[in-house]
């Protein structure tokens, strides 16, 4: 089940205000989906993804598959009761890892023969089989198997960029894979939604042609794949204005693998309404934290005995403790910066999970933030507001 409900639009661009409802429950968007590749969310318990304000997250369909495998989630009725999530799941296709693989994968129209990342066994993923894969694994939204196009063939320094002809041959592949997808999900029953994938490299004539002929496709819902691929940003940014704002009004519309805070409000501006990207979960596992005021490295000296919180206007546990009051609004309960750099200097697990819990927090709230801006009217002024406040440096 998918009904998409369109609340509020922005006048000054292609933002929009929306209410998706699935079988596991409401996701008001603009969201943000926290990855859960794993079935877990690294460095947060389910508990802290709800208190925090996690409404849908992802699975990975080809790691589930690799490990525990389907017999293993299939015993507990789907991946929403292994993991211990009972709202919505989003699963990717497995389409990317595979692309991933690089020399370990041959793809051919049928499908994508592989050797097994885990143990080296003899794989074959086709667009039946992943559909099979995320009918077992019962998420909300089941994303169709497609053919990422990359950027660059080859290695960057040896191999050329992606051709207006690379990108067609690899578009119309995903195009009928898309076919077979649609016609698998339907002969299994599953209830609940599959989104088609548009692709079409950085060539805008391509992404309008996949557009095209997925809309005749009439999916539920509708992904931009192919991007954070290895392409300039500026190149991401084109494709990003072009496409969402094309599909269809009345359906959701879902930007996979970005990105950046900037990255998602400029998203929301070209009226995507779903988000992912491992950035938040990653850097914090790295010591970059994301602020309202620009990005800051824990692992910079000059934290080192500094006693304010990540972001003083932040009421996550990380920055205001269990109070939930914020630094600049008197409260004192928090971590301070020079305990998170001795935490990420000592390699304790307690560093990464806090940087977690926080960007995870600025992620979700920045969403919380463009939503309530879309309702009042206001997301022209939130959006010169964001970028003045994110340059500013902490």
């Amino acid at each position: 089940m998918l009904r998409f409900d369109v609340l509020a639009t922005d006048p000054t661009s292609h933002a929009r205000r929306g209410r998706l409802t699935l079988n596991h429950g409401v996701v008001e968007t603009p969201i943000f989906m926290p990855v859960g590749t794993y079935g877990t969310v690294k460095g947060v318990t389910p508990r802290s993804l709800h208190e925090m304000g996690a409404q849908i997250i992802l699975g990975n369909t080809f790691h589930l598959w690799m490990r525990p495998g389907l017999d293993v989630i299939r015993a507990f009725g789907g991946l929403h009761a292994f993991e211990q999530w009972h709202k919505p799941i989003l699963t990717d296709s497995g389409g990317f890892q595979v692309w991933s693989l690089g020399a370990m994968r041959k793809i051919t129209e049928e499908g994508v023969h592989f050797a097994s990342p885990v143990n080296g066994d003899k794989l074959f993923m086709s667009p039946e089989v992943s559909i099979q894969i995320q009918t077992v694994l019962g998420s909300d939204i089941v994303m169709q198997l497609d053919e990422c196009t990359p950027y660059w063939q080859g290695d960057k320094a040896s191999g050329h960029v992606t051709t207006e002809a690379e990108a067609c041959a690899s578009m119309e592949l995903s195009l009928r894979w898309a076919r077979r997808c649609k016609a698998e999900f339907e002969r299994l029953g599953n209830p609940n939604a599959l989104f088609g994938i548009v692709q079409g490299g950085m060539f805008e004539h391509l992404r309008q042609a996949s557009l095209e002929a997925l809309v005749e496709m009439d999916f539920p819902g509708y992904a931009i794949g192919g991007v954070s691929v290895g392409e300039p940003k500026e190149e991401m940014r084109r494709i990003m204005a072009h496409t969402p704002h094309r599909l269809p009004a009345h359906k959701p519309r879902y930007l996979m693998g970005v990105g950046t805070p900037e990255d998602l409000v400029e998203g929301v501006a070209c009226g995507v309404d779903m988000f992912d990207c491992v950035m938040p979960t990653r850097n914090a596992r790295n010591g970059t934290y994301f602020t309202r005021y620009g990005d800051l490295k824990i692992r910079n000296a000059r934290h080192k005995t500094d006693p304010r919180p990540i972001d003083p206007s932040c009421t996550c546990y990380a920055c205001a403790g269990s109070s939930g009051v914020p630094w600049e609004a008197g409260g004192r309960e928090g971590f301070s910066r020079a305990y998170l750099h001795h935490l990420d200097r000592c390699g304790e697990m307690l560093g990464p999970m806090l940087a977690t819990i926080h960007n995870l927090h600025y992620y979700l709230n920045l969403m919380r933030d463009v939503r309530a801006a879309l309702e009042a009217g206001r997301f022209g002024e939130f959006r010169q507001r964001f970028a003045a406040e994110r340059s500013q440096g902490v």
